[in-house]
């Protein structure tokens, strides 16, 4: 077995203090609104599943299949890019690391790569090299679950989220300007690795220390509101899962996946099955989801020689005979900033005014926003409450319902035995986005002057965001 080298950490540690003056981006750095306008401007691009899985017929790999497998002897990332421009795609992204674990990049961090492989080539150079020379941008893919280094859930150590953030800074410093790093396997059902299992916020920060124009996308996000920016710089739908972007009322920059065929890697029937109707992805799919924000990414699966197939390839030309890229789209709302933290309500005791038998204050910070607190429709004044560690710090706190329905109440939070007030006003929208200076106390609550009907709150948040 491959195993994760010791000094992954030592390795982190030394990089992390010379990446800065190495990666200083020679383009200004834009706002996070500049980089979501851009990023829904450039429509369509293209994902390359490409890995261990591509050997094995299945898209989840054994974790212990040996590198030798992996030997694509024709390896061409130049038709790939080729291929993305007969499309009229702006950009790829490619699987630098699936759930399995097998890097096919030079990294120092575990000899389960590439070049432990017949190949003994690093696919992610030469994949942004050949992106890069057909004017194409470059997105990587990396998945936090790692069955074969065993991160996954209920046996995380420190080394293994040093392994993440040694990974992590390989593919933010060895390949150049990187405009997005779409992440997978992170606080998903399948997954089951919370963002402070492995902390999310500390791995979103080392990606913008190091480029701070990349995009930080989560593929997981689909517990969360639409309405709410969760965990990711992008909202996030992969289509075949069943998740769907409101094509009628979306405002968040938005990205949509799905391949080409049946699955995300090749398999051995690929060449000969049928390909989704390149009318239906343009009509159907790529319009439709540009009409409201959303980014379009189309998952085409090279074959084990390193190559599209003909069906593949002559699809991709077609969409790209029936789709043209008409340039910016309709300018983006003002947003606010996403949420990276972890939430200190989260489980936390609470209280709150009489409530529904069924729906009492504890479903309102289960972190399930399928769950609410629901007030008793005899209360008045209805309020809702969690008690923090004593004295404890936080400048966000969060609304979240499953319908919008408070319009007008008040935050307070409680410190050296007085109530002292955070907002007192109306916010009419689903997801109630509060931030202020910090504050210390114990206890945070929410006095609720109207609401269209019976009060109530899926989720009620408290965040100590760094600043």
């Amino acid at each position: 077995m491959f195993k994760l080298k010791a000094f992954c950490f030592i390795l982190f540690a030394s990089v992390s203090l010379k990446v800065t003056a190495q990666t200083a981006p020679k383009e200004p750095i834009k706002t996070l609104a500049q980089l979501q306008q851009d990023f829904v401007d450039l429509r369509f691009g293209m994902f390359i599943h490409f890995n261990i899985p591509t050997y094995m017929n299945q898209d989840w790999a054994d974790p212990e299949a040996s590198p030798a497998l992996f030997n694509p002897t024709k390896l061409n990332c130049d038709q790939w890019a080729k291929a993305a421009k007969s499309a009229n795609m702006t950009y790829g992204c490619i699987t630098t690391k699936h759930h399995s674990g097998f890097c096919i990049w030079d990294t120092k961090t575990t000899d389960y790569n590439v070049m432990n492989s017949p190949l003994k080539k690093d696919v992610v150079k030469e994949y942004a090299d050949a992106f890069r020379a057909n004017g194409l941008k470059v997105f990587l893919y990396y998945s936090i679950l790692d069955t074969h280094h065993k991160l996954r859930p209920n046996a995380i150590t420190r080394r293994h989220i040093d392994m993440v953030k040694a990974q992590i800074t390989e593919l933010m410093t060895k390949y150049g300007k990187v405009d997005a790093l779409i992440i997978d396997g992170w606080d998903a059902p399948w997954s089951r690795i919370s963002y402070d299992d492995v902390p999310f916020e500390a791995i979103y920060r080392l990606i913008k220390s190091l480029q701070p124009n990349c995009l930080v996308m989560d593929l997981n996000g689909a517990k969360y509101p639409a309405e709410g920016m969760y965990y990711t710089d992008i909202k996030t739908y992969e289509m075949g899962a069943g998740q769907r972007v409101a094509t009628d009322k979306n405002r968040m920059p938005a990205l949509a996946c799905l391949p080409l065929q049946y699955n995300w890697f090749w398999e051995t029937n690929h060449p000969t099955d049928a390909v989704k109707a390149p009318a239906k992805i343009v009509n159907d799919i790529l319009i439709p989801l540009n009409n409201v924000n959303c980014n379009f990414i189309l998952n085409v699966a090279p074959n084990r020689d390193g190559l599209f197939d003909d069906n593949a390839l002559l699809a991709l030309k077609e969409i790209g005979r029936l789709w043209k890229n008409q340039g910016p789209g309709a300018k983006l709302p003002v947003l606010d900033a996403p949420i990276i933290s972890h939430n200190l309500a989260k489980k936390a005791f609470a209280n709150s005014s009489w409530s529904d038998d069924s729906a009492i204050m504890d479903y309102a910070n289960d972190d399930d926003f399928g769950t609410s607190w629901v007030s008793n429709p005899t209360v008045k004044a209805p309020w809702y409450e969690v008690i923090l560690k004593k004295g404890q710090a936080f400048n966000a706190v969060v609304i979240a319902e499953q319908k919008a329905n408070i319009s007008d109440y008040s935050i307070e939070y409680f410190a050296n035995g007085t109530w002292h007030t955070l907002f007192n006003g109306q916010n009419p929208n689903r997801i109630k986005v509060h931030r202020f200076p910090t504050v210390t106390g114990d206890k945070v609550r929410i006095s609720i002057r109207k609401a269209d009907s019976q009060a109530s709150i899926a989720e009620f948040q408290v965040y100590n965001e760094r600043k």
